[in-house]
């Protein structure tokens, strides 16, 4: 693997934005799991595939299209999250609502796009599942302006997050602007989902944004340290569901996500141990 990842460019690519993606879904995943919004990432996703199936119909129809699948995905999903946020607004006391409305209709354009672009192939098959062999370079670029623009964002409105995630109402009446960070923080679940999907693929991207959350959870003592955590789980995940993958020439998402379940239960097993330890002395 070390050798293939200095021979080769297009498998360093992979493993960078891979770290990134590590970084960042935990991180977000954090914040939506305590919002209980776990849900959004799902629809999110669906609605990207969309975006993605769109754009390998144009692609086929227009080849000289500027825009590549993954770029149109990652539109169609900026305008799902900006549809979810006006619609939670819309139902105020069925907020929830908005996930399954928006999901159904990502999930119904992406059958007509794929109908129309002639079937699933291996392109859609590498968006659904994630590639270890996927990334390109400007697709690093890509992840990593994403990435840049939502640590700048966490770190400046940390606070304001925080307060919203936990007590909104009290967070409105202390003045923070909630609406606006609203629809900034679900575009930048928009991002991160897109972001994500080139290695997890879209039928797992959510998983890698909460199993790692709910790992943390059951040994950290504090939203800092639940951060801190699910992020460490995360990479690990990552690194090692792409070096599964690489070596037994499947695709990583599924490694991914087997490997994040697999700490997750461990994690539940140490913990319980611990726990019995501590009852009988």
């Amino acid at each position: 693997m070390l050798e293939a990842l200095l021979n080769f460019e297009i498998l360093r690519n992979t493993f960078y934005t891979g770290l990134i993606v590590g970084l960042l879904a935990p991180l977000l995943g954090t914040f939506i799991v305590v919002r209980r919004l776990s849900l959004i990432s799902d629809g999110l996703s669906h609605v990207t595939l969309a975006g993605i199936s769109f754009g390998l119909l144009m692609q086929k129809k227009y080849t000289l299209l500027m825009f590549t699948p993954f770029h149109t995905g990652i539109l169609f999903s900026v305008i799902g999250a900006i549809v979810i946020e006006n619609l939670r607004h819309v139902y105020k006391s069925f907020q929830e609502i908005a996930i399954p409305i928006t999901l159904s209709v990502g999930v119904g354009l992406s059958v007509v796009f794929i109908a129309l672009a002639d079937g699933i192939n291996t392109d859609i098959y590498a968006y659904l599942f994630g590639s270890v062999a996927a990334v390109s370079r400007t697709d690093l670029y890509v992840v990593l302006f994403t990435a840049i623009f939502v640590l700048i964002v966490i770190i400046f409105l940390y606070k304001e997050l925080f307060a919203l995630s936990f007590d909104e109402e009290f967070a409105t009446v202390s003045g923070i602007r909630a609406k606006i960070i609203h629809y900034l923080f679900i575009i930048m679940t928009a991002l991160v989902i897109a972001a994500s999907i080139r290695i997890v693929g879209v039928l797992l991207v959510s998983a890698l944004m909460t199993l790692p959350v709910a790992t943390a959870m059951r040994i950290a003592k504090s939203f800092k340290q639940t951060l801190i955590f699910s992020i460490i789980y995360g990479e690990i995940a990552v690194i090692l569901g792409l070096v599964t993958g690489y070596y037994f020439e499947i695709p990583p998402g599924g490694t991914i996500v087997i490997t994040a379940a697999l700490l997750l239960g461990l994690t539940l097993l140490v913990k319980k141990w611990y726990l019995a330890y501590i009852y009988r002395g």
